[in-house]
């Protein structure tokens, strides 16, 4: 809640940001991963769908495309086990406008849907059962005893 009154339904604001941008939420044709990469996890493989199909790639260059090909190795290499590379991925989507946070800090706005489209026309969201097949693959190893139920000397050296 914000203090003060309420704002007239017609004002009009004069102090907008020049650099300000307002997105439409319809999602993009999206690009083909790069089999060059070596992609290994599933993981990896939505994460690459999300962000091509992001309503932020609408104004993407060459170079932005290179960078979202970099952080998708360092998200491979997440999803197998290095988690050294998380905050690399934290700091490399937050400058995409990742969270609602992150798109504030950018001057970034979606601007609301119609509320009298047709809900058909939305696309069709990944796939969850690669999502679940790879927790469990996490969560259990080959042995079929749970990670969380190993003794902690077999799970590898403890975090501080």
């Amino acid at each position: 809640m914000t203090r003060g009154p309420k704002p007239k339904p017609n004002a009009v604001r004069r102090n907008v940001h020049p650099h300000a941008q307002e997105l439409t939420p319809e999602a993009q044709p999206g690009r083909e991963l790069p089999r060059a990469l070596g992609i290994k996890t599933a993981g990896a493989k939505r994460f690459w769908e999300t962000w091509t199909r992001a309503p932020q790639t609408a104004a993407w260059l060459e170079t932005d495309w290179a960078e979202l090909e970099v952080t998708t190795k360092l998200v491979d290499a997440f999803f197998q086990g290095d988690t050294k590379v998380a905050a690399e991925i934290r700091q490399r989507v937050a400058k995409w406008g990742a969270t609602v946070e992150d798109r504030a800090r950018l001057r970034i706005s979606v601007k609301e849907p119609d509320t009298n489209d047709s809900e058909s026309d939305t696309p069709e969201e990944p796939s969850s059962l690669t999502m679940d097949e790879e927790l469990y693959r996490l969560l259990n190893d080959e042995s079929g005893v749970r990670l969380a139920d190993r003794e902690p000397s077999a799970r590898g050296p403890e975090s501080p």
